[in-house]
Parts: structure tokens; sequence; C-alpha cells
């Protein structure tokens, strides 16, 4: 029972520090090229997984060939798909919006639970997942009389619609990338630590985004201290504490469970652009807030329940 709210706890810090990037990502955008952005990342983050795994004595998994190109699905899709496809849209769209799009993760991660996992999802997970996409349906068209997340968002900045609409839809594909990258590990047959996945991922992350980040145009001005600064922080907080957070969650709770966490990316989305970016927030988006924190409840609801059904059926 400790080790499932253990898991809660340590998915949600993990979700919170995804909602951070979208932030994050907002200031990196327009002074860093993407590729370069995620190269530096995992250049940052890599050495630090590979002190850790030297502290604490682990060695490299001995893994299956069929695992390892898992594992380099999984990197491609999140570690390098997420970040770079987040960075690119980040340069056309608002803080806001992408959060809004971010909510629909977990509808994605749950698919990916029950495709790729074969899980089947209790009632009150689908409950809480269809609860969540309400929240993010909310905050996207609004509630009567007040005005909807994009519509405060569009108003604080003029930019052009059709911008705008390929900024959502790179933010689009990037949350696909995060919903396979969260869950494919499950597939895995040879048990992984959290800090051997966080080292993989990290490494097979700056492997992947090295020789496009040479490729990519790059300013011949000065450096942008915001964007390094906010790369900085992507890999040390989100990478570093995120990877190591949410490794060490989804191996205590099961995926559809996991997948309905990733609710919690909007509201933290929201309420940083809101301190951060100076966005505003209304009635709207408290509502789709409240409707996401309803959706984790009736989650752990679902999960204490299979465990209490798991843990008769072996007494029996």
């Amino acid at each position: 029972m400790a080790s499932r709210w253990m898991g809660y706890l340590f998915c949600t810090l993990a979700m919170i520090g995804v909602g951070s990037t979208v932030v994050v990502s907002k200031m990196i955008a327009h002074g860093l090229p993407p590729f370069t952005a995620t190269a530096l990342r995992f250049a940052i983050a890599f050495p630090i997984f590979i002190m850790a795994m030297r502290l604490t004595g682990e060695r490299w998994p001995r893994l299956e060939a069929r695992e390892r190109v898992l594992l380099a699905v999984q990197a491609a899709s999140g570690s390098v798909g997420y970040t770079v496809l987040l960075l690119c849209g980040m340069r056309l769209t608002s803080a806001t919006d992408a959060g809004v799009i971010a909510g629909a993760m977990p509808v994605v991660a749950a698919l990916v639970a029950v495709a790729a996992l074969r899980e089947r999802p209790g009632p009150m997970t689908i409950a809480g997942v269809t609860l969540a996409t309400m929240g993010v349906f909310v905050c996207t068209i609004g509630v009567p009389g007040t005005p909807g997340m994009a519509e405060v968002a569009g108003s604080l900045a003029p930019r052009g619609a059709v911008a705008s609409l390929v900024g959502n839809l790179f933010v689009v594909a990037a949350v696909f990338c995060e919903g396979f990258f969260i869950l494919l590990n499950k597939r895995l047959r040879t048990p992984v630590s959290p800090l051997q996945l966080s080292t993989l991922m990290s490494g097979g992350g700056l492997a992947l985004s090295i020789v496009p980040a040479f490729l990519e145009p790059h300013s011949a001005g000065p450096v942008d201290l915001v964007a390094l600064a906010g790369v900085a922080y992507y890999a040390l907080v989100p990478t570093v504490a995120g990877f190591m957070l949410w490794f060490a969650g989804v191996q205590r709770i099961e995926g559809a469970q996991a997948s309905a966490l990733t609710a919690l990316v909007p509201v933290s989305a929201a309420g940083l652009a809101a301190v951060v970016l100076h966005e505003s927030i209304g009635a709207a988006q408290w509502w789709g807030m409240g409707c996401v924190l309803g959706a984790v409840a009736l989650i752990a609801r679902d999960g204490g329940r299979r465990v209490r059904i798991s843990e008769a059926q072996r007494a029996v």
C-alpha cells in the first residue's frame, strides 16, 4: 500500500516537472535551435547520471536485442521527439495553449497502456481519463460568459492563425511522443532500475540529437543567456529529477494509473505560465483544473481497489 502511494507521489512530482517544460521551452525556443537545445540538455544530464551510477555501484543492464530497440524507440520519442517538437511549437504558440494541448496526454498514455501494454483499465480509471479529458475541453472551449484559455492566450500577443495552428500541431505531436515515452519501458523483460533507465534515456537522447545539432543553422550573435539558463533547468529538474521520479513511480503502479496522472501536466503548465509568463487564468481554467484533480482522485481509488483484489487473490 505504501509503495503504491509513493508511486503516485513520484509520478505526480514528475508530471509537475513536465508541465514546467512547457514554460521553460517558451524561454528557450527563441534563443536556441531545437536540436541544439536538446543536445545541450542531455550533455548536462548524462554525466550526472553516469556519476550517480558510479557512486551507487550500478552497472549497465544486459539487454536483449528486442529490448535495445525498444529503448531506442523510447529515447527517440520522449527524450528527443518531445523536446524538439515542443520547442518548435513554442516558437509559434503560447504556453497556455500548449498547456491545454498537453492535457490530452492522459488519453494518449491510456491508449498506449491498452494497445502496447495490453492492460485493462478499471471503471474508475476510465472515468478518471474521461473527467481529465472533460477538463481539457472546458479549458479549451471555456464556460458560458468567460473566455477560454486559448482566447486569453491569444490576446497576449498578435500572431497569425496559420502559425498558431502549426505550433499547436507540433505540440500535439510532442504529446504523442511523450505518451509512448512514459510507458514503453513496462514492456522490458529484463529488470532495469530507475537510475539505469534514466541514464540510458539521457545517453540515447544525446546520441540521437548531437548530429542534427551540428547540422542546424546557428546565429552569429551573442549567446542568449536566458535560453541557456532554461536549458540548464530543463536538464537538472525535468530530466535528472523528473526521469528518476517517473521511472521509480511507474514501477509501483499500473500503466493506466500512471497515464492518468499525466493529467497534472496542464495544471502545472497553466499555473507556471501565470506566475512566470504572466498569462491569465480564467474561470474555465479553474474548472478544468478541478476536473483534473478529480480525475487523479479516481485513479488513485481505482489503483487501491486493484491492489486489494490482487492481494486477496494471492492470499487464496
